[in-house]
Formats: structure tokens, C-alpha cells, sequence
């Protein structure tokens, strides 16, 4: 029996354009099967304008509230729960996302100056900590392409309803510059359940065996 990934995963109580509490988002995965849920949540200046004046680690467990309130959810369930985020810089006109798996709480709690760097800075900083960088929904409206040698791959098929995000050309680029493509539902409502993600033969339980995986590519897209 195959094992069900979600790989792109927002919750109300971090992002603020996630309209479904973590313990609804975790119900839905649960009802559709999937063994594990990487919740996504955005790190980026949207993320902590509202809490102006916090310090770095308040702005860090803002961020984790979400994943820390689905991880809490999901006991009893079988569903495994990992961290990832999407990552936003800080940049005048920059609304570039990028999917990174493999990252911890304790990388971003020592990352203060983190969403002021560049992605070319950045990159080595994640390479150094074990982590892959996908860029998400390259081809949607208002997104800039940038050297795919700095990625490690592309979101080639983002299941959201609500924006076009030209999945047939992402596919396309990724393999024109030989770089690996995932797929994630991009969940932020309960229409979103369960449309996107990886299928594996063998159960992902930790961001070890997520990384694992991902770099073998040893996984099937789900498309829906």
C-alpha cells in the first residue's frame, strides 16, 4: 500500500491567509488517508507585521503555533507531523516563495537576520544545515524566475483552485534544467484536502527519511 505526503500545508493559527485551525487541517489528512503532513506555514514580514515589536524568538514561536498545534492534533492519529515553512525574503516588490524541507526549530531560533538574506545567500546556509529549497508555484502571477542552479527544485504541480499557477510550464522548466519536481495541495481551506503531494512506498515518519526520499527521488507526484 502506497503512503500519502502532503508537502504544502498552511494553518489559520500561523498563516494569515490560512482559513482552517491546524486541528482541522489535521482531521482532513487524517479522514484522506495520508500518513504525513508537512505543515508550510509562511515565514515572512506578512507572518509577524502584526506583532510589531516582538523579539526574534517570539516571532519564531508565532511561526511554530501552527505546526506545534497540528503536531498536538495528530496524537493518537498515525499522522506524522514535520516542520517545513514557505519562505518569503524581504525584498522591494519580492513575492517569491520557496518551499524548505528539513528545517528545525532550533535553526530558526538561531537565524535571526534569516528573512533578510537573499536566496543566493541563503542557499548555502541551508545546504550547511541539511535542508532542500523548492521554489513554489514558479510560473504564478507576479513571481520572478530566478537561476534554477540555486534551487533544488521546482513545485511543478500546485493543486490551489484559486490561482493559476501554469503547472504544465513549471513541469516543463524543471526538466529542461534537470531539476526535480514535487506537488503539494497548497491547503489553506478544506477544499483543498488531500489535491496534491508525494506518493512513497515506504512511510516518511521523520524529516530525515522526508530528505531521504526527496533526494532519491524515489516518490510518485499526486495530482488531482
Amino acid at each position: 500500500m502506497p503512503y500519502l505526503t502532503e508537502l504544502h500545508a498552511h494553518t489559520a493559527e500561523t498563516s494569515r491567509c490560512g482559513e482552517d485551525s491546524a486541528a482541522t487541517l489535521v482531521q482532513n489528512y487524517v479522514k484522506q488517508g495520508y500518513s504525513t503532513l508537512v505543515v508550510t506555514d509562511h515565514f515572512s514580514h506578512r507572518t509577524f507585521d502584526p506583532f510589531f515589536g516582538a523579539t526574534h524568538r517570539e516571532k519564531v514561536d508565532i511561526f511554530l503555533s501552527g505546526y506545534r498545534a497540528a503536531k498536538q492534533a495528530a496524537k493518537g492519529t498515525g499522522l506524522h507531523v514535520l516542520l517545513g515553512m514557505e519562505l518569503r525574503f524581504t525584498a522591494p516588490g519580492n513575492i517569491n516563495d520557496y518551499l524548505v524541507y528539513g528545517v528545525t526549530e532550533d535553526f530558526l531560533y538561531r537565524s535571526e537576520e534569516l528573512l533578510d538574506m537573499r536566496l543566493k545567500s541563503f542557499m548555502p546556509l541551508a545546504h550547511k544545515n541539511g535542508m532542500l529549497v523548492y521554489q513554489a508555484h514558479p510560473f504564478r502571477d507576479g513571481i520572478r524566475i530566478v537561476d534554477p542552479a540555486l534551487l533544488d527544485g521546482f513545485e511543478i504541480y500546485n493543486a490551489c483552485v484559486r490561482h493559476d499557477s501554469r503547472n504544465a510550464i513549471a513541469k516543463i522548466w524543471a526538466e529542461k534544467h534537470k531539476k526535480p519536481g514535487i506537488s503539494g495541495s497548497d491547503y489553506h481551506k478544506t477544499e483543498d484536502t488531500a489535491r496534491g503531494g508525494i506518493e512513497t512506498d515506504t512511510e516518511i515518519r521523520t524529516n530525515g527519511e522526508l530528505l531521504a526520499v526527496l533526494r532519491a527521488g524515489e516518490y510518485r507526484l499526486i495530482r488531482k
